[in-house]
């Protein structure tokens, strides 16, 4: 987690990787990237599009990027003025 300026950032980094191409559709709703799972099985594909509707709605932006080994979630939120000052104190 990290605080610059107005924008706080928060990074999650994971094992394992997403196609490019995958990477976009992963924040929509209903998206799973292992068709093969049921919803019995695995989740209904709502987390991280309800994560970013949440995001959105706080004006932030959350993002994935993905390598060889592993993927990496970041959301940047603005912060708020009155934290920031406490922590500067």
């Amino acid at each position: 987690m990290g605080l610059s300026g107005d924008v706080v950032t928060i990074v999650f980094k994971n094992a394992g990787s997403i196609l490019k191409d995958k990477l976009a559709a992963i924040l929509e709703k209903f998206y799973r990237l292992d068709h093969a799972r049921s919803s019995d099985t695995g989740g209904a594909g709502l987390g991280l599009a309800i994560a970013k509707e949440i995001i959105v709605q706080y004006s932030g932006q959350i993002y994935a990027e993905s390598n060889d080994h592993y993927t990496t979630f970041t959301l940047e939120l603005p912060s708020l003025p009155d934290l920031v000052d406490k922590r500067s104190s």
